[in-house]
């Protein structure tokens, strides 16, 4: 599947969090506006998932990446 046509299947990634390595599976579409959120924030992806991962609470970090970045993307539409 090609860069603009993005696959709805999950794809696993590998992410450090305050040092420890995680796995984190997410569409496509929701890896590529996290890159650019985080670019735009001058944050790297990591840095930007660990912010993320510290405030989640119960909810699962996939989860909690794809709410940060539909939020993040509606904010900017607001």
């Amino acid at each position: 599947m090609s860069q603009t046509t993005p696959s709805g299947r999950p794809v696993k990634h590998s992410l450090t969090l305050r040092g420890h390595r995680t796995s984190v599976s997410l569409e496509q579409a929701f890896w590529l506006a996290f890159r650019a959120i985080a670019a735009d924030q001058h944050q790297s992806l990591n840095d930007l998932a660990a912010r993320i991962d510290a405030q989640r609470g119960d909810v699962g970090l996939a989860s909690a990446i794809r709410v940060y970045v539909l939020t993040t993307l509606q904010d900017k539409c607001a």
